[in-house]
């Protein structure tokens, strides 16, 4: 047991350890890559979408200016007015929402997939130990990689953040002779500018992050070669069982092949390897049947069982190779063997005075 403790997970996981993670909730997944995705298609939107918005918020505003001259200052008056400013608000910027919405259910399905599971949410008393909370925060490997992409996050959209507004310094001194509406519109154009640029490095960063989280999901998943067993044993059953049960199905079947051999017409022998029983009922096959089939120990008992109930024995070796390797047991003679089956059953039924009569399919 201990030195199963120590063996190296490096076996990749299987199905079945991987339907258990997903059960629980766990999947290669990274949070900031919804984030970036929304902020980016965010922008965009405001970006294609923001003159209407902000005409629509200037109309609202103006009626709501236009009506508040007429309110009547008390408590049931004003909570209609400020209700009803907020329900133009609120259909206003109701796309929007919508929008952002879809698009954050599209990054996670995107990422993992379909998955409703409530078992993240169960109780688990290990993770309100103070102490194995200190361990993840301060001294586990993922924490420092977090800390060390939060750096690099700070690092690389503070220089892409530094270099867009650094552009725009100097465009900026042209705006001092400007109307007010020109400075405004500049200002908007200006901020989305810098906020997509911004948000494409933080898309760049997230999809580098979702790489990593994969990464990590694949590495935490391997499994050690002692637990790839433990697994197989439990999906298919012990191989000691297994083997088992398949001696006695064996076995069992020897029997029965056994007992139908007394009913044989003819046994079609090697001579001393292969014995094949046939059995053949005019009126009621439609061809002759293999009832009982072996090899070497097995052939040589079908001859003793023949023997026994004097059922007849001829050696055909080309026959009984044939029919040993393409017919099972229970299954009709095929077409192709039907003559060579017949010149024997003749064979056997002129001994007897009878001739079979056979049918083909």
């Amino acid at each position: 047991m201990a030195e199963e403790s120590f063996q190296e997970k490096s076996e990749p996981a299987t199905g079945k350890r991987r339907d258990d993670s997903r059960r629980k909730g766990k999947v290669a997944k990274s949070l900031e890559l919804n984030s970036a995705l929304i902020i980016v298609f965010g922008l965009l939107i405001l970006y294609v979408g923001g003159q209407a918005f902000v005409m629509q918020l200037m109309d609202a505003a103006r009626q709501a200016f236009l009506g508040s001259a007429s309110v009547r200052i008390n408590a049931a008056a004003v909570h209609n007015f400020v209700v009803e400013g907020l329900w133009r608000f609120g259909l206003i910027i109701l796309p929007v929402l919508l929008g952002l919405t879809l698009i954050g259910l599209a990054s996670n399905f995107l990422q993992v997939g379909f998955l409703f599971t409530l078992e993240p949410l169960q109780l688990n008393l290990e993770k309100l130990n103070p102490l194995s909370g200190i361990k993840r925060v301060l001294i586990s490997r993922r924490s420092m990689v977090e800390l060390l992409k939060s750096l690099l996050k700070i690092v690389v959209v503070g220089l892409v953040a530094y270099s867009a507004l650094n552009g725009l310094a100097e465009e900026s001194i042209s705006l001092m002779d400007s109307d007010p509406a020109a400075v405004l519109g500049y200002m908007t154009h200006a901020g989305l500018m810098v906020g997509l640029k911004v948000g494409l490095a933080f898309l760049a960063l997230a999809a580098a992050d979702y790489m990593f989280q994969r990464f990590e999901y694949e590495r935490e998943m391997r499994m050690t070669k002692q637990e790839v067993k433990e697994e197989m044993k439990s999906q298919e059953g012990d191989p000691l069982v297994k083997s088992r049960i398949r001696s006695i199905q064996r076995q069992i079947a020897y029997k029965r092949m056994m007992h139908e051999v007394p009913k044989a017409d003819v046994v079609v022998t090697n001579p001393t390897h292969l014995a094949i029983a046939i059995k053949y009922e005019l009126g009621t096959m439609t061809a002759p049947k293999v009832i009982a089939k072996g090899a070497d120990l097995i052939a040589q008992r079908i001859k003793e069982i023949a023997k026994e109930h004097g059922i007849p024995m001829v050696e055909d070796r080309p026959l009984a190779q044939a029919l040993y390797k393409t017919v099972g047991i229970g299954e009709e003679i095929p077409e192709k063997l039907f003559q060579a089956v017949a010149q024997v059953l003749a064979y056997i039924y002129r001994l007897k005075n009878m001739m079979p009569q056979f049918r083909k399919n």
